[in-house]
């Protein structure tokens, strides 16, 4: 029997078999993987269940969801969050969202509050003579929000004793094997994790700390991810070779362990990151990307000798010991959704043990990324990724050439992923192109990369999205009339950027982005609230720069229809960026169009604002580039935007 030949049908057009309430369902993630007596531990998103995030456990036989409904293991250290629970004496602890009170919850029993209100706890980790040490946030007074590790009894009413609060920032705690050491890492302000930081280590006591002495780490230098191996040794990983590598300290000396041009690690946003796994034989395995992708490696330190391990996946991360031969992971490919997995040492093979979404597509529908290089600002070499309209049952017109999404990860330090995501799917299944564009300040191509943003956000990053265009329109893949740019926080500055200082982009699709650089720079979170000092300059000082680089100070150069999609409750870019770009486009009678959905933070978690946020910006291109979608959409007003 033959193949159904493809209908033909103009780009954007095309019935897509991924609808925005099927994106929504396929929106349950896996994450903050972990193991505790030989059992595997992670947290699911629950779109569904009002975005919460629960803790499941289980293995190729089967899961079980161990946080009951009502508590969403979330910590909101640093708002990003990340290394919410741990599994410590037989006890599930955990950081519920709501309160950011650490519960503690003993099988399927009832979870009980163990620290008071006012403070926020992540990445804990036991304690040598019971309870647990973590990183504390104090909120108990909000005009100075305190960071340190501290060690709790893990009774009720225990808010933790400081260990260690020099700094103003703290991660990583972790206890050497025979509990008299303490690694950790710190950084100050105007610093991000990524930037200058250092590694610690103190004797640890019953009555605290011993001298700190810093070991890695310094001006030029992030140092990350201490470990300690069986035989006392310390593992971390650091950039001080222009790349995150591993390294080995013994005794005063450190030698690295495998180098190579390749990251190791990537940007601390959410704490917890484990990019390598130290076994009791002192093997160590690894995780690293580079321009073809992820890579799994195990390293004899001894020898220096390493052997790769291949696997389907393309995307790797969160590695942790399940046995002497079986590592666990999260784990993504190019064909489907990311998942928990294990990995044989020995021989190779890898076992899927959750892929919580529901959705597949046909191999035929699936668009593959493809990696393109092209000049950038400066002349400089720039990253993307390239992903063609992709669906087996429709061919577009001849002659036709598809409209180009420009999609500008946040950040700005985020790396363009070639994994599976169904968001993308959504898109290229319509008759859409997609570019993901790893713009100067990306992260995946070392510190100097990664440094080009450096004092030119919104000039590099803007240049940078504006030459993939110009690229990809010269190779005959993109409709010159018909780019759109879109992308969320850092992303959503560039967006509006973008329309502000170039002609390039014909619509534009802003999720919680930022208008008016001087006002973030005032109203942000302490984690962020001296980053633009590195990306712009320092504030107050540089005060010009922030204004001449606001999009909100170049209104003229607006001409593209504009969609705002914004949280009410975004405490990282507050609602006032959204409010004041849309009034001030309102005012000037420029096309726009704003959704602010109520109980949405920074990013979204509700399946019906990903239904509804999806469907929005499909109708908005539609009506801007003149298609039908397939979609049966509710209609949004779209402002100011002329009939035709």
């Amino acid at each position: 029997m033959s193949e159904t030949r493809p209908v033909e049908a103009p780009y954007g057009a095309w019935a897509s078999p991924i609808s925005a309430a099927k994106l929504s369902r396929g929106a349950v993630g896996v994450s903050d993987l972990n193991v505790a007596d030989g059992r595997l531990y992670w947290l699911e998103n629950r779109p569904e269940e009002g975005g919460r995030m629960a803790v499941v456990t289980g293995d190729a036989a089967g899961f079980r969801v161990l946080t009951p409904p009502g508590f969403n293991v979330r910590t909101r250290v640093h708002e990003y969050g990340g290394a919410a629970y741990a599994l410590i004496a037989g006890r599930l602890i955990f950081a519920n969202f709501a309160d950011q009170r650490l519960y503690a919850q003993v099988a399927d029993g009832e979870p009980e509050a163990i620290t008071p209100s006012g403070y926020r706890y992540a990445d804990m980790v036991a304690a040598p003579d019971g309870g647990l040490i973590a990183v504390r946030e104090d909120h108990t007074d909000p005009a100075e929000v305190r960071n340190a590790i501290v060690r709790l009894s893990g009774r009720p009413g225990d808010a933790g004793r400081v260990l260690f609060g020099e700094s103003d920032f703290v991660a990583y705690p972790r206890v050497s094997p025979d509990g008299k050491r303490l690694a950790w890492m710190v950084w100050n302000h105007p610093n991000m994790p990524w930037d200058d930081t250092a590694l610690c280590v103190a004797d640890l006591g019953e009555d605290g700390l011993g001298p700190v002495v810093q070991v890695a780490g310094g001006t030029g230098e992030s140092a990350t991810e201490p470990q300690w191996g069986p035989d006392g040794a310390l593992w971390f990983i650091s950039d001080r070779s222009g790349f995150w590598n591993l390294y080995v300290r013994r005794g005063e000396t450190t030698t690295p362990a495998a180098p190579r041009e390749a990251e190791f690690a990537g940007p601390l946003w959410g704490l917890g990151q484990s990019n390598f796994v130290l076994l009791d034989d002192g093997r160590v395995v690894a995780r690293y990307s580079d321009g073809s992708g992820g890579h799994l490696i195990v390293i004899q330190p001894a020898s220096g000798a390493t052997r790769e391990i291949a696997t389907p996946f393309t995307s790797l991360g969160a590695l942790h010991r399940l046995d002497g031969r079986t590592i666990a992971l999260l784990a993504g490919s190019a064909e489907v959704g990311g998942a928990v997995a294990t990995v044989d040492l020995e021989s190779g093979e890898t076992t899927v043990v959750r892929r919580p979404s529901p959705e597949a597509m046909a191999a035929r529908d699936v668009s593959r990324a493809r990696a393109v290089t092209f000049p950038g600002s400066g002349g400089q070499p720039v990253h993307a990724l390239y992903y063609p309209p992709t669906n087996g049952g429709f061919v577009a017109p001849a002659g036709e050439t598809p409209p180009l999404i420009v999609q500008v990860h946040g950040g700005p330090t985020a790396q363009a992923s070639g994994a599976f995501s169904l968001a993308n799917q959504f898109w290229t299944s319509r008759g859409f192109a997609i570019v993901d564009v790893d713009y100067g300040g990306s992260s995946g191509y070392g510190r100097a990369y990664r440094q080009r943003l450096n004092g030119l956000w919104g000039v590099v990053d803007v240049e940078d999205v504006a030459a993939a265009v110009r690229y990809l329109v010269g190779q005959g893949l993109a409709d010159r009339a018909r780019v759109a740019i879109h992308g969320g926080s850092a992303g959503g500055f560039t967006v509006l950027a973008a329309l502000a200082r170039t002609d390039v982009f014909r619509a534009g699709a802003s999720f919680y982005g930022v208008a008016d650089l001087g006002a973030l720079a005032r109203d942000t979170h302490k984690f962020e609230s001296r980053y633009l000092d590195n990306l712009v300059g320092p504030w107050p000082q540089a005060r010009a720069v922030y204004e001449e680089r606001s999009p909100l100070s170049h209104l003229e150069g607006f001409s593209a229809p504009l969609i705002i999609f914004q949280g009410a409750d975004d405490p990282i870019v507050p609602p006032n960026q959204a409010h004041m770009i849309l009034d001030a486009l309102r005012s000037r009678g420029q096309p726009v169009a704003y959704l602010e959905f109520a109980g949405e933070s920074h990013g979204f978690r509700k399946a019906e604002t990903l239904v509804a946020s999806k469907e929005a910006e499909l109708y908005f291109y539609g009506r801007v580039f003149g298609f039908t979608p397939a979609d049966d959409l509710p209609p949004i007003e779209i402002e100011n935007l002329p009939a035709g």
